[in-house]
This record gives C-alpha cells, structure tokens and sequence, in this order.
C-alpha cells in the first residue's frame, strides 16, 4: 500500500508541476521574445518621432494629416514598447492570461491584467486607426471624382468619429469587467470579436477602394498624358502589405474566438487555450505581423519623401478635374500613400 500510495504521490505531483507551468511566469524563450518585440517597436518608435518631427517643420494644411500618420505609428509603436519592455511577471504574477475578477480581494492581479490589458487594447487602436486614416481619405477623394455633385463630409471628422465609435465600444467592455459580468478572459474575447471583425472590413474596403483608385489615376493621367506609375505602386504596395496584415489578424482573431467560445462551452474555462505554447504562437504571429506593418508604412512614406521632397510626404498629385479653365492642371489632394 504504501507503494501504491508513494506512486500516485509521484502522479499528483507531476501532474500540479505540468499545471503551475501552464500558467506560470516567463519562460527564457518568452523573455527573449518580448525583448526582441520590444526594442523592434522602441526603434520605429524613434524613426516614427524623427519623420513626424521633420513634417511638422515643413508647414501647411496637407503636412498636418501627414503628421498625424506618423503621429499614430509613434504611438502604436511606444504603446507595444511600453507592453513588451515592462517585465510580464509585474502586470501579472502569470504570463499567459488567467481568469480573475474585478475587485477580487483573493486576486489582487486583476488590476495588473486589467492595465496590461488597457495598454495592449490602446496599442491595438492607434495601430487601426492608421488605416482607418486612409481609408477616410480615399473614400473623400473617390467621392470627389464619381460623386463630384454629392456633399462631401470633413474626412477628419468622419475620422474621428469611427475612432470614437471604437472607443466607446472599449469603454463598455472595460465598464462590463470593472461591474464583473465578465472576467478578464471576457474583456479578451470582447477585443478579439471586435479586431476580428474590424480586419474584416478592412480587407474589404482596402481592395474597393484600392482598385477605383488605380482606375481614377490611369485615367487621369491618360487624360492629362502624365505619369501616374509611381502613385499607382504606392497604392498596390499599400493594398497588399494593408490586406496581408489584415488578412492575417482576421484569421488569427478568430481561430482564437472560435477556440475561446469552445473551451468555454465544454471546460468553461479557456485555460487550455492560454497555455504557453497556444500563448507564445499567438503573441509571435500577431506582434511579428504589426511590426512588419509599421515598418512598411515608414518606408512607404519616406519613399514619398525621397521621390517627391518638394511636396508633402504622404500625398499623392492628383490631376485636377476641377480646374477653374478646365485645362489639365494639378492639385495635391490629401490621399495619404
């Protein structure tokens, strides 16, 4: 008896060290990757600063939306820097996420989880909100030249509003955790359904607008027999690197629902799909993804900036269909490429 005893001691033992893994602290691995993912955004960081730094000096109403591109990556970028560099173990006494309630006296961490997650979700926002920008521009300018008659809204307004709409839409999960209808594995959820969905529609968008834009541009520089070659490659490089990342967080937000709303209905708990393998491969994927993205969205800009330094970086001329003589004449319209 006492063998038998000894043996499933040995069982249980092993077992609660397989478990303590699963939501324990950084692993060597995970600590060189976020360092890594880190200093990668600190780095855009400081190249987002210099860019937005030089814009500002250069003055005039089209400079200001350029700015606030640079502005939104400088932010995206601090706000990853800051989640990455600050050590997991301080947020939360656990790595990958655990379930814990608001103001649970037993689980003081809820308020680290519940700022990481904050800052991650800020992150997250101001890095939508870059292709949101331009989208709002190209739907303003398609406007112009399909719907010349129609009424066109401020594209900064209309800008901000969509921004608010998502924020307010995080405000209310952070309102639904902070009153525990959910914990922070509903405040994760909530963020994946909603970044799911949004990539969605980006992709969406990105291709519409992305092939009217090639067609406006062909033909206005047929039209006015000037070149139009650089504008267009600025677009297809915007639209394709725009759709793989989108694309990619899409499937990625939901193979992570879809896993999420399983293990839930089965285990009520998605503690099998925050262990540190499921963890460390969906952090790797999504951070990689971001990255890649920031830094084509700065060699794109600053490849404007080199091919075209007289004009604004960012903005693409445009032939005028609006001239006061109806000759062929140039405009530089706010279209952020």
């Amino acid at each position: 008896m006492s063998v038998r005893e000894g043996a499933i001691r040995i069982l249980l033992e092993a077992a609660e060290s397989v478990s303590d893994h699963s939501v324990g602290g950084e692993s060597k691995f995970e600590k060189t990757m976020d360092a890594l993912f880190g200093i990668a955004f600190l780095i855009t960081a400081v190249f987002a600063a210099k860019r937005m730094t030089w814009t500002r000096q250069q003055g005039g109403a089209e400079t200001t939306v350029v700015t606030a591109f640079y502005s939104l990556i400088l932010v995206t970028s601090v706000l990853r820097a800051i989640w990455f560099l600050i050590p997991a173990t301080v947020w939360s006494p656990s790595y990958v996420p655990v379930a814990v309630f608001a103001w649970d006296p037993e689980h003081p961490s809820w308020i680290g989880a519940f700022l990481s997650e904050l800052v991650l979700t800020a992150g997250s926002l101001a890095l939508f909100s870059i292709f949101i920008l331009i989208l709002v521009y190209w739907a303003d300018i398609l406007k112009k030249y399909f719907h010349p008659a129609s009424r066109r809204s401020i594209p900064m307004v209309t800008f901000l509003g969509l921004v608010a709409l998502l924020i307010a839409l995080e405000v209310v999960n952070v309102v639904c955790f902070l009153c525990k209808l959910y914990s922070t594995e509903g405040m994760i959820l909530f963020n994946s359904v909603l970044l799911a969905t949004v990539s969605i529609v980006c992709v969406c968008e990105i291709t519409i607008f992305s092939h009217r834009f090639r067609t406006v541009l062909k033909t206005l520089g047929a039209i006015n027999q000037v070149s139009t070659d650089s504008q267009v490659k600025r677009i297809v490089w915007i639209t394709v690197t725009g759709n793989l990342f989108f694309f990619t967080r899409a499937f990625l937000e939901t193979i992570f629902c879809v896993y999420l709303l399983l293990w839930w209905k089965e285990e009520h708990t998605v503690a099998r799909v925050f262990s540190h393998t499921w963890w460390d491969t969906y952090v790797l994927i999504k951070f990689l993804s971001e990255v890649t993205i920031l830094s084509l969205m700065l060699y794109i800009l600053q490849s404007r900036f080199a091919s075209a330094s007289a004009r604004p970086a960012g903005y693409v001329s445009v032939p005028n269909t609006e001239s006061k003589e109806g000759g062929g004449g140039e405009t530089s319209t706010a279209i952020a490429v």
